[in-house]
């Protein structure tokens, strides 16, 4: 089976009993056996990956796209995070599994942080979800594999110690994957993380986000107006209002929004009235996009909600796989539903003008790792975790039966992972380089 010819079919084999659903995966090792999934395969790579980043922009804001290049310019890991669409590119060359789960696509340690839940407790959890879609579940694993050696060598780590942290993230994947497997189905799709609290580095930043609230959002971004009502102020390069026309069209955009969220939530935002917009800039692979903030008020000025309005495009992987077009923001949404068993309060999505907007709250106390956190023990106890985060969100998503069946003893799978990231990491790099020509040859534009 080819990259280019998986569906949800291959879904089919949840229909079986277990023992043949075991059997299916195991079957799926006769066209990619485990030890090709190590398998890199640079003589069939028969593309430019500059081009493949340059054509990436549809939908995009152009006079934005020199800034993400230029965040990319920082590093071979800050170029791999805006780089998802020359990954799935060579992802596609390669033979796949054919055991299709909910892939979270762009999965890579900064990808990972705290968020609120809707009952008010902070977790720590897998948190950007663009360019999520139905695939084959190793994809997400040679991807999060790979970050983990890129964001290692960035914070210190050497090779050996790079090599050892992705083991321990396969590991943690494999092992969590198989203990999902065993257990009833509905006890898997509630299953919670358990370790968080013994990791220095996720504890710390739980107990950062704990402190955070939409307060600080209101004294980083807000000021008094005219006559005295809080708007959006200027942060240079990273968010500004906007007003007349355009303003008007995101506002009139919250009625379709309001009917995408279900009815208990619904009750709740319409307490809200909305106060200003602003545009900001995101991120480092979504710079480029729209992303709108709407400042609501509740219960009087003690009560702000920021929602983020934020466009969506079709994921890097659609043109690989047997995709059909739909609303970009509802894939988003209900991708990370599938993968999550708990998400944002308000999460829904809207449309404005052409383009496809998924809908969140701006600051649920939300926090991201820096890469500064994974020092030390730091990324060993990250990789662990995220090999957890991702088993489960495969679990729910996917036949974690089949899986385990395909993966049977951990270790010949891991070797070849581990071997793919290692390959990925170097190549990343190489082309990291090819990306820092292009900027000095001027075929690509950076900011100032």
């Amino acid at each position: 089976m080819s990259a280019t010819t998986a569906t949800r079919d291959d879904l089919k084999s949840t229909a079986g009993t277990r023992e043949e659903r075991l059997r299916h995966g195991r079957d799926r090792r006769k066209h990619l056996s485990r030890s090709k999934l190590g398998v890199l395969g640079l003589k069939k790579r028969d593309f430019d990956p500059i081009a493949v980043l340059l054509a990436a922009t549809e939908g995009r804001v152009p006079a934005l796209l020199p800034t993400k290049y230029k965040r990319m310019s920082a590093s071979p890991f800050a170029f791999f995070r805006g780089a998802v669409s020359i990954m799935a590119a060579d992802l596609a060359r390669e033979p796949h599994t054919g055991l299709i789960v909910q892939l979270c696509g762009d999965a890579h340690v900064q990808n990972m942080g705290c968020f609120e839940t809707p009952d008010g407790r902070v977790v720590f959890d897998i948190n950007d979800f663009d360019e999520t879609i139905a695939g084959p579940w190793e994809w997400d694993v040679k991807r999060m594999a790979t970050s983990i050696v890129l964001a290692g060598s960035e914070s210190d780590h050497n090779r050996s110690g790079c090599a050892a942290a992705a083991e321990t993230f396969v590991r943690a994947y494999c092992e969590n994957l198989e203990a999902l497997a065993d257990q009833p189905v509905l006890v898997a799709a509630r299953h919670q993380i358990h370790r968080l609290k013994k990791a220095q580095t996720i504890s710390a930043a739980l107990r950062q986000a704990q402190r955070a609230n939409p307060a600080d959002l209101t004294r980083k971004y807000t000021e008094n107006g005219a006559r005295g009502q809080i708007r959006f102020k200027k942060v240079d390069g990273i968010l500004w209002r906007i007003v007349g026309r355009h303003r008007q069209e995101i506002l009139e955009s919250l009625p379709l929004f309001r009917e995408s969220l279900p009815s208990e939530r619904l009750h709740l935002f319409d307490f809200f009235r909305p106060l200003d917009v602003a545009f900001k800039v995101v991120g480092t692979g979504s710079v480029g996009l729209r992303d709108y903030v709407v400042l609501m008020e509740g219960n009087g000025r003690g009560d702000p909600l920021f929602l983020q309005i934020k466009q969506e495009v079709a994921s890097a992987y659609a043109r690989y796989l047997s995709h059909r077009p739909g609303h970009q923001g509802l894939r988003v949404a209900d991708g990370q539903r599938k993968i999550q068993p708990i998400s944002d309060l308000l999460l829904g999505w809207t449309r404005i003008g052409e383009h496809d907007f998924l809908v969140r709250q701006l600051n649920d106390h939300k926090v991201s790792l820096d890469l500064e956190q994974l020092k030390g023990r730091g990324l060993d106890d990250l990789a662990a975790i995220a090999g957890e985060l991702l088993a489960r969100g495969h679990a729910r998503s996917g036949d974690p039966v089949a899986i385990k069946g395909y993966i049977g003893n951990c270790a010949k799978a891991l070797g070849s992972i581990l071997k793919y990231a290692e390959a990925y990491a170097d190549l990343t790099r190489a082309d990291f380089e090819r990306f820092q020509k292009a900027i000095k040859d001027g075929r690509i534009k950076v900011a100032s």
